[in-house]
């Protein structure tokens, strides 16, 4: 029974792990932006360009729900700037293999761990910057990855969930 206890509590901790992290400016008032447009330089990324129309589409979607306006840039309250930023990660699969033996008090094993791969990951990351003063205001960095083995379905679903739940944290302080 305690066993099932703590199996239950992990998960659902598990369950309520947020899947971004938000950072912000807490000096700015957010009121005061009511125009956007995509910085220049928003996308620019080595790891996989068919993801960048995903991302588009999806920033553009949650930031006409927040009521503001896309323009040009040289009209634009808050430049918005997004990458998805390439990591690798080292994953174990499988078992690993051992062997012992051994009398008495005294004994001897050998193991071997579980292969290791590498893995390539994108962490999409969105900031919004202040046109006026080049500055970054808000900060939205995803915790789940993009990767290369995922169908493109799967990769549109990742993204629209995940600039959705970083929009749902904008504009601070309404969470």
């Amino acid at each position: 029974m305690r066993f099932l206890t703590i199996a239950f509590t992990g998960l659902l901790l598990a369950g309520c792990a947020a899947n971004v992290v938000t950072d912000y400016d807490d000096a700015v008032v957010f009121g005061n932006y009511s125009s956007w447009a995509f910085a220049p330089s928003a996308g620019n990324s080595s790891f996989v360009s068919l993801d960048g129309n995903r991302v588009r589409q999806a920033v553009e979607r949650e930031l006409n729900r927040k009521a503001m306006r896309q323009v040009a840039e040289a009209e634009a309250d808050l430049l918005v700037n997004w990458q998805i930023v390439e990591e690798e990660r080292l994953e174990q699969s499988g078992v690993g293999l051992g062997f012992g033996f051994g009398t008495g008090h005294f004994g001897w094993a050998l193991a071997a761990p579980p292969p290791v791969r590498e893995i390539d990951e994108g962490k999409l990351v969105i900031e919004l910057v202040d046109n006026g003063t080049d500055q970054v205001v808000w900060r939205a960095a995803s915790r789940r990855y993009l990767r290369e083995s995922q169908s493109p379905e799967t990769r549109s679903e990742l993204i629209d969930e995940v600039v959705s739940e970083m929009f749902s944290k904008y504009p601070p302080g309404l969470e």
